[in-house]
C-alpha cells in the first residue's frame, strides 16, 4: 500500500499533524517509542501562556486557545514573575514581554505564601494563564486521526529513507513502508530524519530541561498556587497533584538522546530557586529532564520544504509546542493542502521553511 501521508513521530507535532491531515488522505505514523509522548510532550510542565515566545509564536497560542478550551484541555492557574533588586532590569524586560500586570510584593506573597520578603521584592502577574493538560490535547488527536483512518504503530524506527520516482520509501527493519509525502516530526531527531531522507536539515538544536518533584514546602496547600518563573527564566515552580515541580530552566545543548536530569545542573537551580522561597529543599522526590527543540531563530518550523514540497516540515517547537500544536497542526494541513491559512502572512512566513533556505 502507498500511504498519502507517512509521519514520522508520535508527539503533539505528529499526531496533531496527523489528526489534521487525516481528512486529506490516507496516513500511516511511525513512533519509535513504545508509546506516543514519550519525550518532550509527555515530560512538560504544560502552561497555556500566550505571551510567551517570539511573535509568530504567540499567534500560533492565541490561533490554538478555542481548541483547548472547548475540548477541556484548560484549568485556572495564573502565572506569577518574581524578582528583586538584584535582577530589576531583566525584570522590567520581562514584565513588558509577557505583558504582565505588575501586583506588589505583598500581593505575591499572600498567593504564595513562601516568597522571600528580602529577595522578593517586585512581581507580575497574568490571571489568564492556565494549566493545559498535554495527554487530553494529545489523545484527541490521536482519537481524531484514528476515526478518520490513520494507522498508528509504534516501536517503528526508520533506517533509510529514500525517493522512489513519486514516493518516498522508508525503510524500519525488514520492512519498507510508502508514502507520496513524508512528514518530519521526529523532535529532537528531526535534522536526523532529514539527512536520512536526503533533505537539507535546518540547524535544529535540542535543549536539555530538567525537573525535580519536590514535596509541598512546609505542609502548605499548594494547589491554588500560580506559575512561578524567576526574573530572567533562571528558575520556575509549579504545582502539580500536590507537589511542587521546580526546574533550573536550563537550555544546555545536547544530541538528540533519552534525557535524564545533570544532578550538578538540578542542585544549581534548586539553589536559584530556594533564594526566593523561605522554605528550604530538604528532598526531591524525583527527576526527570526532556529535551526541546530549536530552530536557528526560536520560532517552529512548518510546512513542505521549499527544495522538496513532499518533504513536510512539523519541528522546531522548542518550549512552546504544547501550547501551540492545534494552530501548528492546522498551519500545516493549510500549506500541504494549499488553502490560505488564518495566520497573518507574516506570522506564516516567520514559520515556514523557506526562512531557513
Amino acid at each position: 500500500m502507498i500511504y498519502d501521508f507517512l509521519v514520522i513521530g508520535g508527539g503533539l507535532a505528529g499526531i496533531g499533524a496527523a489528526a489534521k491531515l487525516s481528512s486529506l488522505g490516507s496516513i500511516l505514523i511511525l513512533e519509535m517509542e513504545e508509546a506516543l509522548g514519550y519525550h518532550a510532550s509527555g515530560r512538560s510542565a504544560a502552561m497555556f501562556e500566550e505571551n510567551y515566545g517570539p511573535a509568530a509564536v504567540c499567534a500560533l497560542s492565541r490561533a490554538s486557545a478555542e481548541h483547548h478550551r472547548s475540548n477541556g484541555c484548560l484549568s485556572p492557574r495564573g502565572f506569577m514573575l518574581v524578582g528583586g533588586p538584584q535582577n530589576a532590569e531583566i525584570f522590567a524586560q520581562d514584565m513588558q514581554a509577557l505583558a504582565l500586570e505588575p501586583i506588589t510584593a505583598e500581593e505575591a506573597r499572600a498567593k504564595v505564601p513562601i516568597l522571600h520578603p528580602e529577595h522578593v521584592t517586585m512581581a507580575g502577574w497574568h490571571e489568564e494563564a492556565q494549566d493545559l493538560d498535554a495527554d487530553l490535547l494529545l489523545q484527541g488527536f490521536a482519537k481524531s486521526a484514528r476515526a478518520n483512518g490513520a494507522e498508528i504503530v509504534t516501536r517503528k524506527t526508520a533506517s533509510a529513507i529514500s525517493r522512489n520516482g513519486s514516493s518516498w520509501e522508508v525503510t524500519v527493519g525488514d520492512q519498507v513502508f510508502e508514502a507520496r509525502q513524508l512528514v518530519n516530526a521526529a523532535g529532537a531527531w528531526a535534522d536526523q530524519i532529514a539527512a536520512l531522507a536526503g533533505v537539507a536539515p535546518i540547524g535544529l538544536q535540542p535543549k536539555r530541561r530538567s525537573m525535580a518533584r519536590l514535596p509541598a514546602p512546609g505542609g502548605h496547600d499548594v494547589t491554588s498556587w500560580p506559575m512561578i518563573m524567576g526574573a530572567g527564566e533562571t528558575w520556575y515552580a509549579k504545582p502539580d497533584a500536590g507537589k511542587l515541580l521546580v526546574s533550573p530552566a536550563e537550555a544546555d545543548p545536547v544530541e538528540p538522546h533519552d534525557a535524564y536530569a545533570d544532578d550538578m545542573v538540578l542542585a544549581e537551580g534548586l539553589a536559584r530557586y530556594e533564594e526566593n522561597v523561605t522554605e528550604p529543599v530538604t528532598r526531591v522526590e524525583s527527576n526527570w529532564a526532556g529535551l526541546r527543540s530549536f530552530a536557528p531563530d526560536g520560532c517552529l518550523v512548518l510546512g513542505p520544504d521549499p527544495n522538496c514540497p513532499e518533504f513536510i516540515w512539523s519541528a522546531g517547537q522548542g518550549g512552546y509546542g504544547v501550547q501551540t500544536s492545534p494552530a501548528a497542526a492546522q498551519l500545516v494541513a493549510d500549506l500541504v493542502a494549499g488553502r490560505s491559512p488564518e495566520l497573518d502572512q507574516a506570522d506564516v512566513a516567520a514559520l515556514t521553511p523557506a526562512r531557513l533556505r
